[in-house]
């Protein structure tokens, strides 16, 4: 095996959502870029998260409106779910976005090196390839490794009876039985397209509910949709202990009971990616969680280095790590530039859809903040009626003292193209009011966050309010 030895300015160290796009915002301002990734362009996110999920959500879901379509005066026989056949579909749709970015970094004269990275020192590190070794020595390096499915202790991941996220996505036959451990969004995401296509499923969760950190309003809501079909849900119940027997795996549960599932599914949370890089050699640190501490810019305390996406800390989403992605790179090219994103957008894509951005009711109280909350059902939405979807509801929160607008939680159709319209009144420092003043067009989704507006306000149109909410005076808006 051929050993190399070369020289760049700046290595980009994983190339997904947040790596790629850092990489290439490096190539337009003129840098000569290096990426360097161990496994497939695209990260997690693209080949074995965000994107696969979402394929098989979104054919769970039409599955799932076939079998109920006589609600609406569409009767359907004889539909069934061809597994293998979904999973092909999946591997093309995934296949056409890592595609478009291998692409896009040609495009852009980024050079990608396949292999395992570790560095050697300050600025230089290994990288292990299927064909040699090749010794890199850089200026400037932004780590974007990623993150993993957290292991749980006597539960090993085998893709076989056990599973985790990447297995998951990649099963041809459709389990009889499955327990998703974890009540968080990952193990919700693919439990509800388990459950829909078939499988029984049985969710369990160590706290006392589920989707922790969502405000509880939203999450009941998908929890009762999850129980209309027939997931079975366990709260503050752990598990203790799992054995192969005959038809899959019997778990046993820290209150003594047990049970024998086809399939378990281990979703319990996601570890960064930081150790087996050589951080020591590079003069790096992690925190006790494994995440790099950074600055405004993404700059780790060893100045030329830059770490984006899940490696760099909460909240582990893909988007955060494209936004840090673009900082970095302005960054290293000198320009001045901040993360100074005012609130981060979140999408769970359950049945009904979880969009959150901003402070929840209880963190705006915890901050000493006196609230306005508006409650904006979609069962008083026209065009939620028209779809056949009445669950959910729009929540906003409003300063009571300021008018300003603090938080939007939807739960509900689409919400996951509802949020945005929130997030950018909160990156403007919109009031409560400039959302409900904004008309809306008739019949559709988006005028639910007009009319959420106005019954923060306390003058809602289309629900009935015993005691509106003091608004805020006019004057703050001078």
């Amino acid at each position: 095996m051929a050993t190399q030895n070369q020289a760049v300015d700046v290595v980009v160290l994983g190339a997904g959502p947040a790596g790629y796009v850092s990489a290439i915002r490096l190539a337009q301002l003129g840098k000569k870029v290096t990426v360097v990734e161990r496994g497939e362009i695209g990260g997690v996110c693209l080949n074995v998260g965000c994107i696969p999920s979402k394929a098989l959500i979104s054919a769970g879901t039409l599955f799932e409106k076939m079998k109920h379509g006589s609600e609406i005066g569409i009767e359907v026989t004889g539909a069934k779910v061809n597994m293998p056949k979904l999973i092909d579909w999946k591997a093309s749709v995934v296949k056409k976005l890592t595609s478009g970015v291998s692409g896009l970094l040609k495009a852009n004269g980024c050079t990608v090196v396949k292999g395992e990275a570790r560095f050697t020192g300050s600025k230089s590190m290994e990288v292990k390839m299927s064909d040699g070794t090749l010794n890199l020595t850089f200026n400037q390096c932004v780590i974007a490794t990623g993150s993993r499915p957290t292991r749980l202790p006597g539960f090993d991941v085998d893709q076989d009876r056990i599973l985790d996220s990447t297995g998951a996505l990649a099963e041809t036959a459709i389990p009889k039985t499955m327990l998703c451990i974890g009540g968080g969004y990952i193990g919700l995401e693919l439990g509800t397209f388990y459950a829909k296509v078939g499988t029984e499923v049985t969710v369990v969760e160590a706290s006392a509910g589920l989707l922790g950190g969502v405000d509880p309003d939203l999450a009941k809501v998908v929890q009762k949709r999850l129980e209309k079909m027939g997931v079975k849900i366990k709260l503050g119940v752990g598990v203790k202990g799992q054995k192969a027997v005959k038809g899959g795996t019997e778990v046993t549960f820290v209150d003594g009971s047990s049970a024998v599932y086809e399939k378990v599914l281990v979703t319990i949370g996601r570890t960064p990616n930081s150790d087996g890089l050589g951080l020591e050699k590079a003069g790096l640190k992690t925190d006790s969680k494994g995440f790099l501490t950074v600055d405004a810019q993404r700059r780790t305390s060893v100045p030329h280095f830059y770490a984006i996406g899940d490696v760099a800390g909460q909240p582990l989403l893909a988007h955060k790590g494209s936004k840090e992605g673009m900082v970095a790179a302005e960054a290293i090219a000198g320009k001045k530039v901040a993360y100074d994103v005012v609130a981060m957008p979140a999408v769970i894509f359950t049945d009904p859809e979880i969009a959150t951005v901003g402070m929840t009711e209880a963190e705006a109280k915890a901050k000493g903040l006196t609230v306005n909350v508006g409650i904006f059902p979609m069962a008083a939405n026209g065009r939620a009626l028209s779809m056949n979807e009445p669950d959910g509801m729009v929540k906003m929160i409003g300063d009571a003292k300021s008018g300003r607008l603090l938080g939007v939680h939807i739960v509900g159709a689409e919400a996951s193209n509802l949020i945005s319209e929130a997030a950018l009144a909160l990156e403007m420092g919109a009031m409560v009011e400039d959302l409900a003043l904004t008309v809306h067009p008739h019949p559709t989704l988006p005028e639910t966050l007009m009319e959420a507006a106005e019954a923060t306000l306390g003058h809602a149109i289309h629900i009935f309010q015993k005691k509106p909410a003091v608004s805020a005076s006019p004057s703050v808006r001078a």
